[in-house]
């Protein structure tokens, strides 16, 4: 059975753990939508590591995971930035996954 979000009228496809079936499907308003299932609501914040995230996928086709996540962030933000902490209040949980999942990309290798 497939699962579905729905942004205004359209319904756009998912997996069992929230992550788009289709990425072309991602844009601001379908991450808005992800972002609202996690409880978080976006700002500026959050938009700087969707941004690095996406501009990392589409430089290497794969998601990072947590420490690699870390290391991209600390190299592109800086180290204030760069800490599993300063991440985990932005994206909850298990921040690779969640910060994927909202940025319309696949689930990182290594998260359960």
């Amino acid at each position: 059975m497939s699962k579905f979000i729905k942004i205004d009228t359209r319904e756009v496809a998912v997996d069992q753990e929230g992550f788009l079936k289709s990425l072309d499907d991602w844009d601001e308003e379908v991450a808005t939508q992800l972002a609202l299932e996690e409880n978080i609501t976006l700002d500026a914040l959050h938009w700087e590591v969707i941004k690095l995230l996406r501009s990392f996928y589409q430089r290497h086709q794969i998601s990072p995971a947590t420490r690699a996540l870390v290391r991209l962030v600390q190299k592109e933000l800086g180290n204030e930035k760069g800490r599993s902490v300063y991440l985990m209040k932005l994206f909850s949980g298990s921040p690779a996954k969640i910060a994927s999942k909202i940025s319309g990309l696949p689930k990182p290798d290594n998260c359960i």
